[in-house]
Parts: C-alpha cells; sequence; structure tokens
C-alpha cells in the first residue's frame, strides 16, 4: 500500500502531460526548420493556428513548472541547472548559428523563475491562494503586449509605455525589448513570471482545499500513467537540451539524400 500511496503522490499525470507538450514541441520546431532552414512555403506556419500552437506549448510547459515548483526539492540546484542550460543553448547558437541565436529562451526564464521562488514563496504562502491566481493571471493578461511597447494582450493595446523603459539587455531581459534585439526563442520575466505564478498558486489552492492529497478522485487521475509520456516528462530537461540537434541531424541527413 505505501508503495502505490507513493507512486500515486508522484503525480504521473503531470509528468506525462509534460512529456505530451515536449513532443508538440518537438513536432513545431521541426515544423520551423523546414519552413526557414530548408525552405517550405507553408503559409499556415505564419497563421493563427501556428500561432495558438506554439502558444499552447509554452503556456502549458510554464503554467506546469510554476504549479510543481512546491512539490520539488532542491530549488536551487533544479533552477541553477535550468538556468545553466539556457545559457549553453545561448552560447551554443551564439556560436554555430547566430542568425537564428536564442536569447533569453524559455529555459533562462524557467532557471530564473525557480530560483526568484526560493527568496519570495514564504512571503507568497501568506496570501490567499485563489486571490493570487486571480492577480496573477489578470497582471499576465494586462502585460502580454508589454514586450511590444504596449499595456493589453494579443490583438488588445491598452496603453503604450514609455519608450525609455525599451534600453538595453537588462531592460530586455525583464520584458522590455531594445529595438535592436533578435531572438528566435524570446521569453522575457514580464509577461511570463506571472503566468508562472499562476501555475504555484492554482497548486497552492487545490492542495488547500485537500484536492491534491486527500480526494480519491484525484488521487487516481494524477495517478494515471501512460509510460512513455511520464518517462519524457521526467526528463524533459536533457530532451529538451538535445531535440533540435537531432532535429537538424535528421533533416540534413533526408534532405542530402535529395
Amino acid at each position: 500500500m505505501e508503495k502505490e500511496t507513493s507512486k500515486i503522490k508522484r503525480y504521473h499525470l503531470l509528468d506525462g502531460l509534460r512529456g505530451l507538450t515536449l513532443i508538440s514541441m518537438i513536432l513545431y520546431h521541426g515544423t520551423w526548420d523546414l519552413v526557414y532552414l530548408y525552405g517550405f512555403n507553408w503559409e499556415w506556419y505564419q497563421g493563427i493556428y501556428a500561432h495558438i500552437w506554439q502558444q499552447s506549448i509554452c503556456w502549458t510547459f510554464i503554467l506546469l513548472s510554476g504549479f510543481c515548483w512546491s512539490m520539488g526539492r532542491h530549488h536551487l540546484k533544479r533552477g541553477l541547472m535550468v538556468f545553466g542550460g539556457g545559457a549553453i543553448i545561448t552560447l551554443v547558437t551564439l556560436i554555430a548559428m547566430p542568425e537564428n541565436r536564442v536569447v533569453f529562451g524559455v529555459l533562462t526564464l524557467l532557471g530564473t523563475c525557480m530560483l526568484l521562488m526560493i527568496p519570495i514563496h514564504k512571503w507568497l504562502e501568506k496570501w490567499n491562494p485563489w486571490l493570487g491566481l486571480a492577480g496573477s493571471s489578470f497582471l499576465f493578461v494586462l502585460t502580454g503586449n508589454v514586450n511590444i511597447g504596449y499595456l493589453g494582450f494579443e490583438s488588445w493595446k491598452l496603453i503604450k509605455l514609455p519608450e525609455f523603459l525599451y534600453h538595453d539587455l537588462f531592460t530586455t531581459f525583464l520584458g522590455f525589448r531594445q529595438p535592436e534585439f533578435f531572438s528566435t526563442d524570446y521569453f522575457s520575466l514580464i509577461p511570463w513570471l506571472f503566468l508562472f505564478l499562476a501555475g504555484y498558486f492554482l497548486y497552492r489552492g487545490l492542495k488547500k482545499m485537500g484536492m491534491l492529497d486527500r480526494n480519491e478522485t484525484m488521487q487516481k487521475i494524477l495517478g494515471w500513467k501512460v509510460p512513455v509520456l511520464s518517462f519524457i516528462g521526467r526528463h524533459s530537461l536533457i530532451i529538451y537540451m538535445a531535440h533540435q540537434v537531432v532535429l537538424y541531424v535528421i533533416l540534413q541527413t533526408i534532405f542530402q539524400q535529395w
């Protein structure tokens, strides 16, 4: 019985969701390679459906990361590993393919969020989790267009922000992107930290209600396991680090035969 409880408390469903999202991301990046590196003329990839696809991937990753933060241990070690992974990707792309460089990518964001939580989580624990969820969700939507100079979300531009905020690499890291900055994978602290916090508060709220450890139905749902997806989800960092190289080698091999 103890062994089974331990398995359920692993929350295999979350591993599976992470694994499924990682597969979706690999397919998305493979399509990106075909369009931008191999010249496939797929207009739909610049359209709304591809945008929704891309957003579904990053939203899920970041929300899950925030949700799982409280369940993890060794926060400093994990945060430094993820941030370091982002730094390695930046260095490699700057050297090997500067025209497609990744600066302030999703790993840099996630590592930063994990590390920022260490000094502030005791303070956040004092908040009502549902108010925290509502507030962080509101801020995420409100600051969704910060990168392009506005408060607002997607096509909704509420207030134009002062141009002096958009100054250098540090402000770009925060979300106020300097005009000459370029990255093929850019996730600034604002607005994405607020989505990470939404995941954090969602976990705290469900935990407070007893949904995660005292609700038998929820325990069964969270314990549901698809072995392949769970494996991918548990090893998401190393797979993320390697996937683009593997994709490039596979595509190069295929197209060299044509």
